[in-house]
């Protein structure tokens, strides 16, 4: 072999390892999160830790989209509790959902488990820290995962340039966002949620998002019940995942079998790609002044989730990710 090819040879071994090393990092997620109106977002937030555990995930942020009193709180329990009270939290100063669980289960969390936030307004405005995080990390590497309304995105993007960054929502997102995977929508057609209930920022992001965009359908979520396994393990004691769901199930004959699993998707597949149990099929969500969306085929650059026949085996994995404990930090 004559020198100028070994040194060929040379170069293209040393992008294979470098490529290996960019797969092997963990990927660098901002959890957005409806707390308190499900509990479905309880156990996303389980998986986020327990995927932060194994190295598969760096979280940088958790921030609310909805902002009754005690959200942060409630967010700031369960970082406490998986051993990361550090976490950055976020809540809306502008016009947002102020819905609550009617379960309760969020004052049990507040008045059973510590937490050093005790007011929403001791907490960054939810945009500010977007802008905040998103400017502080290498270009194209952030996944940003949400699991409840998109007020939060559809602000982002029309935000300003400020003291973080010189570039205005859009330009910030489109330099340092990877994609972003919402659990949003009911395909091919329907009225889901995340969506209707803040339909003017649904329309915004769908229409301007100029990342790709991954969607867990209702449908997706709909399938996957879990729960009943961590209410059931008594080796697990006072944790607040397991007392949310313990206090909930009971209280809905819909959730006997275990709730349905909407959120835990989003999470799973932000972390760890869809390609195990789903297929992903390209087009663009379409939504309503009311907040009923369609799905055109036609569209490029979103993508939905496509359950493949194995259903059982997400369903298993999630609720073994549920009863995660936390590792406590050297």
């Amino acid at each position: 072999m004559n020198p100028k090819t070994t040194f060929i040879f040379f170069l293209l071994f040393i992008f294979f390892l470098d490529s290996k090393a960019q797969d092997m990092q963990p990927r660098r997620l901002i959890f957005d999160t409806d707390m308190g109106p499900d509990y479905d977002d309880v156990g996303a937030i389980a998986m986020l830790h327990a995927f932060a555990d194994q190295g598969k995930i760096e979280i940088l942020a958790t921030i609310a989209s909805t902002k009754y009193e005690g959200v942060a709180g409630v967010i700031d329990v369960l970082n406490t509790y998986f051993h990361r009270p550090e976490l950055p939290i976020g809540v809306p100063i502008a016009e947002a959902k102020e819905q609550k669980d009617n379960q309760h289960w969020t004052d049990s969390l507040l008045a059973n488990y510590p937490h050093r936030i005790q007011k929403n307004e001791e907490t960054p405005d939810a945009v500010a820290l977007y802008r905040k995080i998103l400017a502080s990390q290498p270009d194209a590497s952030v996944t940003i995962v949400t699991v409840g309304f998109l007020t939060n995105i559809s602000n982002l993007l029309q935000s300003a340039p400020d003291e973080y960054s010189e570039l205005n929502g859009l330009e910030l997102v489109n330099k340092k966002v990877v994609k972003l995977v919402s659990m949003a929508g009911k395909f091919p057609e329907g009225s889901e949620f995340n969506v209707n209930q803040d339909p003017l920022a649904s329309q915004y992001v769908t229409a301007n998002w100029p990342k790709p965009i991954v969607y867990s359908g209702f449908e997706i979520g709909e399938q996957i019940h879990t729960g009943i396994p961590l209410i059931h393990n008594k080796k697990i004691q006072d944790s607040p995942v397991k007392d949310v769901f313990a206090i909930s199930i009971p209280l809905a004959e819909e959730d006997r079998s275990g709730r349905m699993s909407w959120d835990q998707t989003a999470v799973y597949v932000a972390a760890l790609g869809h390609e195990k149990y789903f297929d992903l099929e390209e087009g663009k969500m379409i939504v309503a002044a009311d907040g009923f969306n369609t799905w055109d085929t036609s569209g490029k650059g979103q993508f939905k989730l496509v359950g493949k026949d194995n259903m059982m085996g997400i369903e298993k994995e999630i609720n073994r990710l549920m009863m995660h404990q936390p590792i406590k930090k050297k």
